[in-house]
């Protein structure tokens, strides 16, 4: 099925001390122990490890056990996925299985970087793999899906998934939901139509496409005059989440091309900066709510969807939060995608007066224009595509965050294959404070900020968060740390450095009774346990 490739296939298969058979029941687990099976480590976003043994009160004990050092990767933004003892990592289209407690490597499934690639395409980065029965699939940077024996690293089927713009690319993580192994597209910034697409895990065939700009006659059309829907962005570069019980996928769609001129795109432009709640056998559109109608500014909606089960005042809801890149954290209802609640998380912040009633930004007319305009937050966001987290022990939601402005230009520019679609650009004014980063914890019952731990050295990490069951919340923080604080305090408890920024988010597994937590750094995967 699909193309051939020609790729190395290096080390060993994996013996029965290493056996990987993912069941539907593991992915559908509530609980994260001693396996991580996905980006996200379950369906709902969380990242929340049952794990108990490393606590506020031994934590200071945590030492690195073992460092992997990838090839032909650059800066990793991989999740490490676990099953049986055995660690999935991807580099710059390479991956690799290896021992989890030792860091030895059982095979190493090698493929060339491509050439020709523009933007983040070009940055060749791969943010993890999914896992099925004893199959690994993986996103290529020009936009393959591959198969892979998760035993030895060799191709089942290999399926080139974008086609007809040669600016399309890949970063994300596959999801898999049933019988579909679900993937999206990078390039929103250069003038591609986004989508979401489900191919059957077992042959690859194409099994549906949800195109997140709608075609002509079909609503939100108005936005995209002419051939513009072909190249209106929208893109969908990180994994989203599932709900089992409403048999559901919730999905963030990226800003609308070009990204600074609007004129060009008059309306809403939906589907961009949207989470969309879609059926996981057909792709039917169930509902959508959009944060940043018309957005201007390349305010992706990427960010995880969570999914909680909690009370929001006073009544058990299905809930889905998330904190988005334009400053604001919302709460939806997610059986219907009703607003709930939404809350400014950023300091300074210009671009809405407020969220009316029905979760609509109130504009406040900052149009990017050929002089310039300064707007709060900046192009790289209140925050961005690291992944944050919820543990149900505190009822706390982290998140990264950042302080920062931005001078947005637009002109007019047509769409051409081979180069951006930014229309202009965002840069630093003059004479603005250095950035400044924050880990936050907002409380879901009192529905403020409990703690914020502002970051020391300047906004070098992108890394995202995760919290344990014993209280821990772990994070890269900006000084180039590996660190872990109490949960309900944001009280430092331990730090380690690698010497590297991190620009990954952490995760965490058990082998043999022990507990470890791994992240990336550079191009660096390291372990950690104590001793």
């Amino acid at each position: 099925m699909g193309c051939a490739l020609a790729a190395l296939v290096s080390g060993m298969a994996l013996g029965q001390s290493g056996v990987v058979d993912v069941k539907q029941g593991d992915l559908l687990q509530k609980e994260i122990r001693e396996n991580w099976v996905s980006y996200n480590g379950d369906y709902t976003g969380k990242r929340y490890s049952s794990l108990t043994e490393v606590t506020p009160a031994n934590v200071k004990q945590l030492g690195a056990k073992w460092i992997f050092h990838t090839k032909n990767a650059g800066v990793l933004q991989v999740t490490p996925v676990v099953v049986a003892g055995v660690m999935f990592v991807t580099g710059s289209n390479d991956a690799y299985a290896l021992d989890a407690k030792t860091g030895k490597q059982l095979w190493h499934h090698a493929r060339g970087v491509s050439t020709g690639l523009i933007d983040d395409a070009s940055g060749h980065i791969n943010r993890g793999v999914a896992v099925l029965g004893s199959r690994l699939y993986m996103e290529t940077d020009n936009a393959h899906l591959l198969c892979l024996d998760a035993r030895s690293g060799n191709v089942i089927w290999d399926v080139l998934y974008a086609t007809g713009n040669k600016n399309f690319g890949a970063t994300s993580a596959p999801l898999i939901v049933k019988d579909k192994v679900l993937v999206g597209t990078s390039g929103g910034d250069d003038g591609v139509r986004g989508f979401i697409a489900a191919f059957d895990v077992k042959t690859g065939k194409e099994a549906w496409r949800f195109w997140t700009i709608p075609g002509p006659g079909e609503k939100g059309s108005e936005s995209w005059p002419g051939e513009m829907y072909l190249h209106g962005g929208g893109t969908t570069w990180m994994p989203g989440t599932y709900d089992p019980e409403l048999d559901t996928i919730f999905w963030g769609t990226g800003n609308p091309s070009p990204d600074f001129d609007g004129s060009v795109r008059p309306g809403d432009d939906l589907y961009t900066s949207s989470l969309l709640a879609l059926d996981p056998d057909t792709g039917k559109l169930k509902w959508h709510f959009q944060f940043s109608p018309h957005d201007l500014y390349d305010y992706d909606a990427v960010q995880t969807p969570v999914l909680v089960d909690a009370e929001f005042k006073g009544k058990r809801r299905k809930l889905v939060v998330t904190a988005n890149r334009n400053g604001f954290l919302y709460i939806l209802d997610r059986t219907t995608g009703e607003y709930l609640f939404s809350k400014q998380f950023i300091m300074i912040q210009n671009w809405a007066k407020g969220i009316d009633a029905h979760g609509r930004p109130i504009s406040a007319g900052l149009i990017p224009d050929a002089k310039g305009v300064t707007v709060c937050p900046s192009y790289g966001g209140g925050t961005n595509w690291y992944s944050p987290s919820y543990s149900p022990g505190t009822g706390m939601f982290y998140f990264r965050s950042l302080e920062d402005c931005s001078l947005f230009k637009a002109k007019t520019e047509g769409f051409e294959e081979g180069r951006e679609y930014y229309s202009t650009g965002a840069s630093k004014p003059l004479n603005h404070p250095p950035n400044v980063g924050y880990i936050n914890a907002f409380d879901l019952k009192t529905l403020d900020f409990a703690w914020r731990d502002k970051q020391a050295g300047g906004d070098h990490a992108t890394a995202g968060v995760m919290s344990t069951a014993s209280g821990l919340v772990a994070f890269g923080n900006d000084a180039e740390e590996f660190e872990i604080d109490d949960a309900k305090t944001g009280k430092p408890l331990w730090a380690f450095s690698p010497g590297q920024a991190m620009h990954a988010s952490p995760m965490a597994y058990g082998v043999e009774g022990k507990q470890y937590f791994a992240v990336a750094a550079g191009d660096n995967v390291i372990a950690f346990a104590l001793p």
